[in-house]
């Protein structure tokens, strides 16, 4: 018979349901596997804790963070587990502080385009989505600034690629096609379908800002984004976040705006050019840019700026023969918050799926390896903030780590899981090589489980998750991500539950938690982890990226801190 204890949370007024957790455990999974028992049940009532109303969707420095990262920190402590955050006073906290640049558009966002011929405005949200300044200005505000389309907004000397051509962007907007010039046709001197840096959109803010431009306007279509205008919508006209920066102007300009398609072409049209054709020209290195002659654009709007604190949640399950070395397991905590009604008049950004599964996650695996035996080599549970800001959570601590990167053995990062059923295969964001990705494919044989490559490398899902900026620091890193190929249903079912969740639900106030999902998918993929995580932990292997990763030069330069 197990013993449990009750992990309770009471704020002042919301009352947080219990959840019972066992001291001991059975098996779960294949019939040679040793792992613990992952709790479905569990799962389920932190999902639904987290993305109850009374968290208001869970946005950064707001009283949904004060609730969520109570609630994060109860549930380790009543785990067992040790504070692993900032230092106060000779003591560890639960939490690390991540101070950050917050903005947002004050009152009406004035934006209109003239022809020469009349002027028109455009609507925020529906033709337009501009982003809240990042530069510190209190206000934008420009008349008639020129359009210059610069294709995919490219430069990449390795690859002998420059859409800009020299052409001087002062004071104009660079109107610019999402991902890569290879996405269209599969081919070319980017890799083909997958994505690589320079097809997302924060390359494309980053390298205008340092070109000078007044401006970015990225020009929006599903296919190659990788989502619809809903998204895009609801993820950039609410409250923006940055890391704290010396010089924010390197990195921002002070217009960075998404367009719609059709919109766009109208613009074009407008200027008596093709849009498709100019598209389609885009895909060659021969590409120059095209001003937009005769149309510009104008706009007016007031920027509240600010500097605010977020937090890092950390706990640690410190290691009995290497405890300055370090296994991390990490997931997301924020979501939207409260933003833009639905049709439904629904405010409320929820984020079920995207990331309370993630936290969940994060939370049963704490409480397994708490009531386990204690790994040789410590364990660090890390809920980062402000993810849907731009990994800035993650950012943060990559640049100012708790625990040395250089002794981190591996980053296992858990982002928007599938509650459903099982699955008979496992993917990762993006198509990375590297050892961790070798290990996790061998342990899951024993589950009967394969992996199966990124299907949509051309959506840049590698550069989307929180493991990203531990990548780019040379620590193994991989999000995992739940199978298509469920066992009730097979691809066809998982793929159609995919798509529908990206269209219907992904960034919207739908996203929420449903009684009918059964978590036990969830489970079984957790005990996957778990058994990948106490691996490390108990080995004196340190894994690496492929010799022909771009990753694996950073990670080689600590490699004495490792001997």
């Amino acid at each position: 018979m197990r013993k449990t204890r009750l992990a309770c949370l009471v704020f002042a007024a919301h009352a947080v349901p219990c959840i019972a957790v066992h001291a001991a455990a059975g098996q779960a999974g294949p019939a040679t596997s040793t792992t613990p028992r992952i709790e479905a049940s569990h799962l389920s009532q932190d999902v639904k804790v987290l993305a109850s109303d009374a968290f208001e969707g869970r946005g950064p420095n707001t009283p949904g963070e004060a609730k969520t990262v109570a609630y994060i920190a109860e549930q380790f402590t009543q785990a067992g587990l040790k504070p692993g955050g900032d230092l106060v006073d000779g003591k560890r906290g639960w939490t690390q502080d991540v101070p950050l640049g917050r903005f947002e558009i004050k009152g009406p966002v004035e934006v209109s385009v003239t022809d020469g011929k009349s002027s028109r405005a455009l609507a925020q949200g529906e033709q337009i989505a501009v982003r809240a300044a990042m530069t510190g200005a209190r206000s934008v505000e420009f008349r008639d600034a020129p359009l210059v389309f610069v294709g995919y907004g490219v430069t990449a000397p390795e690859r002998k690629w420059d859409d800009f051509k020299g052409v001087d962007l002062k004071g104009k907007l660079a109107v610019v096609l999402i991902n890569d010039p290879d996405f269209e046709t599969g081919k070319g001197d980017f890799g083909g379908k997958a994505m690589t840096y320079y097809g997302r959109w924060t390359y494309k803010f980053e390298e205008l800002a340092r070109r000078g431009a007044l401006g970015t306007l990225i020009v929006h279509e599903t296919a190659p984004a990788s989502y619809g205008w809903a998204t895009v919508k609801n993820s950039n006209t609410n409250v923006m976040y940055d890391i704290v920066r010396k010089d924010p102007a390197a990195a921002h300009a002070p217009v960075e705006a998404w367009i719609q398609r059709d919109t766009a072409q109208a613009l074009f049209k407008s200027a008596g050019l093709d849009f498709d054709k100019l598209k389609a020209q885009a895909r060659a290195r021969t590409f120059k840019p095209v001003e937009l002659k005769g149309v510009s654009l104008s706009a007016r709007y007031a920027v509240d700026a600010q500097t605010i604190t977020s937090k890092n949640v950390v706990a640690l399950r410190e290691g009995s023969e290497h405890p300055d070395q370090y296994v991390i397991y990490s997931g997301h905590w924020d979501h939207l918050g409260i933003g833009l009604p639905d049709a439904r008049g629904d405010r409320i950004y929820n984020g079920a799926v995207d990331n309370a599964t993630g936290v969940a996650a994060l939370l049963e695996l704490a409480r397994v390896y708490a009531r386990e035996p204690q790994p040789k080599r410590s364990v660090v549970f890390l809920a980062v903030t402000a993810e849907e800001k731009g990994l800035l959570g993650s950012e943060y601590y990559a640049a100012n780590p708790v625990y040395p990167l250089a002794k981190t053995v591996g980053v296992i990062n858990m982002d928007a899981l599938t509650p459903y059923g099982p699955a008979r295969d496992f993917s990762i964001s993006g198509n990375a090589r590297l050892d961790l990705l070798t290990q996790l494919t061998a342990k899951a044989k024993a589950w009967k489980v394969r992996y199966t490559p990124d299907p949509r490398p051309e959506a840049g899902g590698f550069f989307r998750s929180d493991h990203f900026p531990f990548a780019k620091q040379g620590v193994p890193a991989i999000s995992f991500r739940s199978g298509i190929d469920w066992e009730q249903g097979g691809v066809a079912a998982g793929k159609a539950n995919a798509d529908k969740y990206t269209a219907d639900h992904y960034h919207q106030p739908s996203d929420e938690w449903q009684a009918k999902w059964t978590f036990a998918g969830m489970a079984r993929d957790l005990d996957m982890l778990y058994s990948l995580g106490r691996d490390l932990a108990d080995s004196k292997v340190w894994p690496n990226w492929s010799a022909d990763s771009e990753f694996r030069a950073a990670r080689e330069r600590s490699a004495a801190e490792r001997k």
